[in-house]
């Protein structure tokens, strides 16, 4: 499928994905998928379960290999690198089910983070608590968790533990942002509270942002555009109103005129 031709063409794609196709047993997961992110761009990823959304977001962060297209960050090709690899050019990511050390306090798993980052995770041990204290205090400012930097992760709301994990996704100064399922599990204002602070940060910084969503509510209000998939092909791709008012798209995804919550 060609690019969208809503984007502005004289703007510079941080995330170019090209033609990408990804199979199992002979089935195409993902099938000749293209699309283009922006700096500073939200881009929802959604439709019906078994559309090939978490196989192209998994091919996009290394944890499957692409039979074949390309994957471009900032012009470079990242297909078929190591996470590690691709998470060491500037991608971060955050998944369905948060992952933090609950024994730890707040400051202290994203400390953790920031030495990973640095090459220096071997130095937690022993006096490294310090380390990178500062800079840890500052992005849980950012996400609105300073005041709790010193509480056991493993006591915090769920909706606080999701904050975390952004805060721990932008340790590493990410110009690209994979989020799978952000707001899974969330109350329906956690949900719009969590995207909107996205947004801000994401702006502010000049962060592309890539999203996996179910919350139909949270991707019409917050996505900038939206690309939908169905037996693992592009069907339509563009701004939220005019996903909203596709014939297909409400065919195979929504089932409707109006945005709903999917199971």
């Amino acid at each position: 499928m060609s690019h969208d031709p809503t984007r502005p063409t004289d703007q510079a794609a941080l995330l170019r994905v090209e033609s990408l196709v990804r199979t199992f047993g002979g089935i195409r997961a993902v099938d000749r998928v293209s699309f283009d992110l922006a700096k500073g761009e939200l881009l929802a990823l959604i439709g019906p379960n078994g559309a090939g959304k978490s196989t192209c977001f998994n091919c996009i962060n290394g944890q499957l290999r692409p039979d074949s297209g390309r994957i471009l960050l900032n012009g470079e090709s990242i297909s078929g690198l190591a996470p590690r690899a691709i998470w060491r050019r500037g991608v971060g990511r955050t998944f369905q089910i948060a992952a933090t050390w609950p024994s730890m306090t707040v400051s202290e798993n994203v400390q953790l983070a920031l030495l990973s980052h640095a090459g220096r995770a071997w130095q937690w041990w022993g006096r490294a608590g310090a380390l990178h204290r500062e800079a840890a205090l500052s992005l849980l400012g950012d996400v609105g968790l300073r005041d709790v930097a010193d509480v056991p992760c493993g006591t915090l709301a769920y909706g606080d533990i999701k904050r975390l994990e952004l805060a721990l996704a932008l340790s590493n100064q990410p110009r690209l942002l994979l989020m799978d399922e952000p707001t899974a599990g969330m109350a329906p204002r956690e949900r719009h509270e969590l995207l909107a602070l996205v947004a801000r940060l994401v702006r502010e910084r000049g962060i592309g942002v890539l999203f996996t969503e179910h919350s139909m509510d949270v991707v019409f209000a917050h996505a900038d555009r939206i690309i939908v998939l169905a037996r693992g092909e592009v069907i339509a791709q563009g701004p939220p109103q005019a996903i909203r008012a596709d014939a297909r798209v409400q065919e195979v995804y929504l089932g409707t005129s109006e945005p709903q919550a999917a199971s």
